[in-house]
């Protein structure tokens, strides 16, 4: 959703310092899990080797990436990948086994108890499949329970609740109980309750999994729509790749444990890192996600001005529109500058996968 691009981060996110900074994370179950991470031999083992030797499983493996301020950063795996476990270990509800991670600069393994309590109720908040809501609160009373817990007054509890379950669209169903609510309508309660707190990020464990699909792809909408309105930092967990690809900015792509290919949803797209990623995107709607930076021949076109010219995140499915409309060559343009330009042919090849046009220019 968000395509600056700075100099040395080639994926094309947001820039500006880590939020969260994850460095060579571990989390072993198993006895004398500690020794796992500290063994080279034992480290590289495939997981039924490690089993095998040690009785471990290693849930996460030697996981590293950053979350950018503004971005939303997804993780995604089949079920026991590892991915809800990595976001577990970012706020210490799971311990663990090694590695660093720190937000803000701040080391969370070194919290002490005050700290992480702090860092659970003010600065990173989690959205759960499994609501968790209080039966017999209103729903007014549910969003508010965070800001309660911290001490917040009544009357200015009470107001900032109000003006948030109105901003997940729940307005007017304040005096309801959670059993009066729909799936879809619980999950905004549980949203709304982890935004009352006005958390630096919000993290998103799988949280519209059991939902029906068509309330999950509004869910999916009103994600999209609060990060778009307030730019906030978010890490989204999920095993589905076209929510994947609708809501990152970034995607970190785990199995049995480690991230085998983190970057934009195009680059993930457009060039899979091994088999396995290359069998997961195998069946995407390539010009959905794919833009026209991936298909333009750069240059110039001469008319960056013409009613015809194309953004370079637009995506090619409406770049072939586009240009069969005009019967042309489109420019790509950004800030009144020409990039290059696509036609039908260099489209259709990104389409049909065929090899990069943009190679040609290196």
């Amino acid at each position: 959703m968000n395509t600056t691009t700075e100099p040395g981060n080639p994926t094309g996110t947001t820039t500006g310092a880590p939020v969260f900074s994850v460095q060579n994370l571990w989390k072993v179950f198993g006895p004398k899990a500690d020794q796992v991470p500290a063994d080279p031999a034992l480290a590289a083992l495939d997981p039924a080797g490690l089993r095998a030797r040690t009785g471990c499983t290693a849930a996460v493996h030697d996981v590293s990436f950053d979350v950018r301020k503004g971005e939303v950063f997804v993780v995604m795996g089949l079920s026991g990948s590892g991915k809800s476990t990595l976001v577990r270990c970012l706020t210490r509800l799971i311990e663990p086994t090694a590695g660093t991670i720190a937000i803000d600069g701040e080391d969370v393994r070194a919290m002490d108890r005050t700290r992480l309590r702090e860092l659970r109720r003010h600065r990173a908040a989690m959205v759960f499949q499994h609501f968790g809501l209080l039966p017999h609160r209103t729903v007014l009373d549910n969003v508010a329970y965070g800001l309660e817990i911290q001490g917040v007054g009544k009357a200015e509890r009470r107001a900032r609740a109000k003006e948030i379950v109105a901003k997940v669209g729940l307005d007017g169903m304040e005096q309801r109980r959670p059993s009066q609510l729909s799936g879809g309508q619980r999950q905004r309660v549980g949203l709304a309750r982890a935004l009352a707190v006005d958390p630096q990020v919000l993290l998103f464990d799988e949280p519209f999994s059991a939902l029906d699909p068509l309330i999950r792809r509004d869910m999916q909408e009103e994600v999209v729509r609060l990060h778009r309105e307030e730019g906030r930092t978010m890490v989204f967990i999920t095993h589905d790749l076209s929510e994947a690809l609708k809501l990152g900015d970034r995607i970190a792509l785990m199995r049995d444990g480690r991230v085998v290919q983190l970057g934009s949803p195009e680059e993930i797209v457009a060039r899979p890192a091994d088999d396995y990623v290359r069998e997961f995107v195998r069946d995407v709607p390539r010009e959905q996600v794919l833009t026209v930076r991936t298909a333009m021949r750069p240059g110039g076109c001469g008319a960056p001005d013409h009613p015809g010219a194309l953004p370079p995140d637009a995506v090619v499915a409406d770049a072939v529109k586009a240009v069969a409309r005009s019967g042309r060559a489109a420019c790509v343009v950004e800030g009144g500058r020409c990039l290059g330009v696509v036609d039908h042919a260099r489209l259709l090849g990104v389409v049909a996968g065929v090899e990069s046009p943009a190679k040609e220019a290196v």
